[in-house]
């Protein structure tokens, strides 16, 4: 996910109480463009459907950046009117999970994050101490061997660190406790203990069916993704049945994210994603006949672009992937995407630059910022097409 007064949003997405400073727009830095501050009035802090009556999550306003030189905005609902027919959707079926559960580390209170589960059964993590009103602080993993108590009787005997030199997530394994002897599932501890993982430019703790699109497809071993795919949060049945209608087609794909951070940008660690067969097809016969393909979220990105062949066919595909689209990577199958709003210093932001350009990315967030747009999983939208008149 990319993720406070609250803001009352119209059908339009128009917002009230909005005056603040302005953000300033780095020109030169690592992708060419980072903001020094995101007002917080422009964190978006309920989900758009709680900011007022009779508003569904579709209430959430609409960037649209066509090539380096184009940007329009409009309400989110209008998106069946600035697609084609022939243009596919790759959306991201992963559900999301309960992954936050509180725990104890000798005498001290944390939260764990269950991140992804490894395939020899061990799970990374995330330790994190409490820190009020249902928010949590960074906190360095570890020490190997350390057993975190969990409810129930249950326990995580920490390992290693997930990566050399970096101690925010650690592998762990699940290990029977003195009062429950017999080994148990993470997805059942998450299922009975668990709550959706919340970050502190949030209002509150919202129930899990706030955090799953209408794409999510719960999967029979109970695992999922630790954060929302939050690009697909604001459609709805009646508008994905509305794109249908219009000729747009939608290609699905799985891919589970772990645990993101507001205060370490790290690059995306390995995740585990799956293509189907009859994805790429749909998306090799929508190239083929002169549609666009466009991504809903960097998690579905990230997927196909795994599947890709050097010459941008899609074949069925899953496993790991540790891609990291960068601008010099390039994309060879995205033509488009739609996402939300990053954090100044977020690796996705190189992400977008890769399928849209620098300057595209460049103008679309100075507008965002003079268009008064929200950030993170609750809030507006952006969709940057690599070149609409490339068909």
């Amino acid at each position: 996910m990319s993720g406070t007064g609250a803001h009352v949003g119209g059908m339009d997405g128009s917002r009230a109480g909005t005056g603040g400073r302005a953000a300033v727009v780095h020109e030169e830095t690592r992708t060419g463009l980072y903001i020094r501050d995101i007002p917080r009035e422009l964190l978006a802090r309920v989900p758009a459907e709680q900011r007022g009556p009779g508003l569904g999550r579709d209430a959430v306003r609409l960037l649209v950046s066509r090539g380096s030189t184009r940007v329009s905005l409009h309400a989110f609902r209008e998106l069946p009117h600035l697609l084609r027919a022939g243009d596919v959707l790759v959306v991201n079926t992963s559900a999301t999970l309960a992954a936050a559960v509180d725990a104890r580390l000798g005498g001290e209170a944390l939260v764990v994050h269950f991140s992804t589960r490894g395939d020899d059964g061990r799970w990374a993590v995330e330790l994190r101490t409490p820190a009020g009103g249902g928010t949590t602080r960074p906190r360095p993993g570890g020490p190997a061997g350390a057993v975190v108590e969990l409810p129930g009787g249950r326990r995580l005997v920490l390992e290693e660190p997930l990566a050399a030199g970096a101690d925010r997530l650690w592998w762990a394994r699940p290990s029977p406790g003195r009062s429950s002897p017999l080994p148990y599932g993470v997805p059942e501890l998450l299922r009975e203990h668990g709550r959706p993982i919340r970050y502190a430019y949030t209002e509150r703790d919202q129930p899990l069916s706030v955090y799953q699109t209408v794409f999510a497809v719960p999967e029979p071993d109970g695992t999922g993704s630790a954060e929302m795919p939050s690009a697909g949060r604001p459609f709805t049945a009646e508008l994905v049945a509305r794109l249908v209608s219009r000729g747009v087609q939608f290609a699905p794909l799985t891919l589970h994210t772990g645990v993101a951070s507001q205060e370490v940008h790290e690059p995306p660690y390995p995740e585990r994603y799956a293509v189907p067969a009859t994805t790429a097809a749909l998306v090799n016969a929508a190239r083929a006949g002169g549609g666009r393909v466009i991504a809903v979220g960097t998690t579905a990105v990230r997927a196909l672009e795994s599947a890709a062949d050097p010459r941008g066919v899609v074949r069925a595909a899953g496993g790991w992937t540790d891609l990291v689209v960068t601008p010099e990577r390039g994309v060879r199958v995205v033509d488009g995407l739609l996402t939300g709003l990053h954090e100044p210093e977020a690796s996705h932001l190189l992400m977008l630059e890769a399928v849209a350009g620098r300057a595209a990315v460049r103008l679309g967030y100075a507008q965002a910022l003079a268009r008064l747009c929200l950030w993170h999983e609750f809030g507006d939208v952006h969709l940057l097409l690599r070149d609409d008149n490339r068909h």
